[in-house]
């Protein structure tokens, strides 16, 4: 067996090996603190709550263990059964060879290899998000959803795609820079364009009522200067009681959007604390900051996949031939990088927790006081029954936020 091979085995294994061990000791630890509620956390959760936020997060757990092995095996049965090049063959005697046959060879084989986990992800949605009281989608929503998801993959990655591959034809070897170009320009296209055409194929948008609540807050973004043309609402609730809030777009196109769900479970006064958490986020430069390191990774991704071109025992381990083109070695990138970049979840993460402090710091000063931000995230835990005694191992390396007592801690 090549040893090509061997690392891909050894990869897999050692991230497999790492996501059980997070995924028992966070279970353990959380099961350890069922029947008390721990005196932080005695002012806003019940004995009800909390052992229901604990039974939700085992269960949730014990699902991701499913879905850690499945996908795993999934993996190793495609790539070291050689299922890619086969694919590539048989998509390619149906599109052809060229530019636009590989791209929409490559966005079918994507298509192909997400069928096995449909049902996973229905389980979740109407059986185990359902048994907690948080699914509202129904099936036919749930089907119409997946037909726009693959329809839309289509319509926007195909041409994407294609332009990748026109690139390799036109600069052999500068193509990754290049395509670097194309690809960050689209990125920061779609910040524009999602909020005012993909997002309103799956979720209708309306504007905020008029009142006190809309007064508030375009009173809070003027005085952050934060000027927003409109504040809208999101009909979150037709999939799930789940809430947040965001915002969409830069500079004049940006957009608040706020959940129906979020609107009926807060009082104005965590409203308002809510979007000046979201607002700091925008005033402390994290969004920039958040969309170049982005296109970094897409540059040294690029580059990476440039540099395999040209080492033909990479693809031919794999059984690729070298005349089925660069599009095996993008094939591979796609479905092997994560291998890699799995090791740098937790320094992203930590970054990631860095800039919420920030932002959290930021609502406490322009609203004055931290109360109605802790408030409003001890509801936002308690409506959406949220780990509160995550394992630290678990939480340091897959938490984008920090947990709601570090996030108290540091705001008192």
């Amino acid at each position: 067996m090549n040893v090509l091979v061997y690392t891909f085995i050894v990869l897999l294994i050692a991230q497999i090996g790492v996501e059980l061990v997070l995924l028992f000791l966070n279970a353990k630890h959380v099961a350890g603190h069922q029947g008390t509620v721990p005196e932080s956390f005695r002012g806003f959760c019940t004995q009800e709550v909390f052992d229901k936020s604990l039974t939700y997060t085992l269960a949730k757990l014990q699902f991701d263990v499913l879905e850690t092995l499945f996908g795993a095996m999934i993996l190793a049965v495609v790539i070291l059964g050689k299922w890619l090049p086969w694919m590539l063959d048989l998509f390619g005697n149906v599109w052809g060879s060229g530019i636009w046959g590989n791209a929409l060879s490559f966005l079918a084989i994507g298509v192909v290899l997400s069928i096995p986990t449909l049902p996973l992800e229905y389980y979740n949605q109407f059986a185990l998000e359902a048994r907690f009281g948080f699914n509202k989608s129904t099936r036919r929503l749930w089907v119409l959803d997946k037909v726009k998801e693959l329809l839309l993959s289509f319509v926007i990655g195909t041409p994407v795609l294609a332009l990748l591959l026109w690139m390799v034809t036109l600069y052999p070897s500068t193509w990754w820079f290049w395509g670097f170009v194309a690809l960050f320009s689209f990125q920061l296209l779609m910040l524009i364009l999602y909020p005012r055409l993909i997002l309103p194929i799956f979720n209708k948008l309306s504007p905020l009522k008029d009142g006190e609540l809309k007064e508030r807050l375009f009173q809070l973004a003027d005085r952050t200067g934060f000027s927003a043309k409109t504040i809208e609402v999101i009909d979150g609730s037709k999939r799930s009681t789940h809430s947040n809030a965001y915002f969409t777009g830069f500079g004049r196109f940006r957009r608040i959007v706020l959940f129906d769900t979020l609107i009926e479970q807060m009082t104005h006064e965590q409203i308002e604390a809510v979007l000046a958490h979201e607002i700091g986020h925008y005033k402390k430069g994290h969004v920039p900051k958040m969309i170049l390191m982005s296109g970094l990774f897409t540059l040294v991704g690029l580059f990476c996949v440039y540099w395999l071109s040209l080492q033909p025992a990479f693809y031919e381990a794999f059984g690729f031939a070298p005349a089925q083109g660069i599009i095996c070695i993008f094939l591979l990138f796609s479905y092997l990088s994560g291998l890699v970049t799995f090791w740098t979840t937790p320094l992203f993460n930590a970054w990631s927790r860095k800039h919420e402090y920030e932002a959290d710091a930021f609502a406490k000063l322009h609203i004055g006081s931290a109360t109605p931000l802790t408030s409003a995230l001890e509801k936002l835990s308690e409506k959406n029954l949220s780990n509160l005694v995550p394992h630290p191992l678990y939480s340091t390396f897959y938490y984008s936020h920090p947990t709601l007592l570090e996030r108290e801690q540091r705001l008192l």
